[in-house]
């Protein structure tokens, strides 16, 4: 069963079945990774055709060193081409990839085994919410002019409505004349209170005032 199906040289036969295998893993593969998760379609067609597509490019390679140099070449280049994706969507990739090695090189019983593994791990993670925090956190970015000091500026408001505030980042904009305070900020309840943005205001000039979620991709 763990054994590799190339037992001599590749037939259409065998050639037909692992690229089957490789489609019905790379559609599953996509359903699970999909689950509860904001997607693009075009994502979505990308982790389905991934394991056919490496499976086709190992078997071509096959001991080839001249090949798998150049394939390397080709996939250096699309990774420098492509937009950076989350922590779970490269995860998906890296899992169609694995899949699709397995089956480029015969051995279907172990990419099989291989995706139910990783499917039951994503799927009982992603129902579990597994590493979120019940915290309610934003990052706040807020535009001074520079001639302010920025040093405590807001931390009376920050008390006031009992906000955990960390000041992560502190930027020059506008050839200079603006600073832009990143804060990474907890509020105590799932509310974001307009007071406390219009003592914000008050406080920063009435300049630009950002509230949004973290993004997984800056963690990366």
């Amino acid at each position: 069963m763990l054994n590799s199906v190339f037992t001599g040289s590749l037939t259409v036969p065998i050639l037909l079945l692992c690229l089957l295998a490789a489609i019905a893993l790379g559609v599953l593969t996509a359903m699970v990774f999909l689950y509860k998760s904001r997607h693009s379609a075009s994502f979505a067609l990308t982790l389905s055709l991934l394991p056919m597509t490496v499976a086709m490019i190992i078997m071509l390679v096959n001991g080839n060193v001249g090949t798998g140099v150049a394939v390397a070449g080709a996939f250096a280049l699309v990774r420098f081409r492509s937009v950076p994706g989350t922590a779970k969507e490269i995860a998906a990739i890296f899992t169609s990839m694995a899949i699709g090695l397995a089956l480029g090189m015969g051995y279907i019983g172990i990419a099989v085994l291989f995706f139910l593994c990783s499917a039951a791990v994503t799927l009982v993670l992603t129902v579990i919410n597994f590493g979120a925090t019940s915290r309610f956190e934003k990052r706040l970015k807020i535009t001074i002019p520079e001639s302010f000091d920025y040093e405590g500026l807001f931390d009376e408001v920050f008390d006031k409505y009992k906000i955990k505030a960390y000041l992560e980042k502190v930027r020059t904009t506008e050839m200079g004349t603006l600073f832009e305070l990143t804060y990474d900020v907890t509020f105590p309840v799932k509310q974001i209170p307009k007071q406390f943005l219009d003592e914000l205001r008050a406080r920063n000039g009435n300049l630009s005032i950002v509230l949004e979620d973290f993004s997984e991709r800056e963690a990366l």
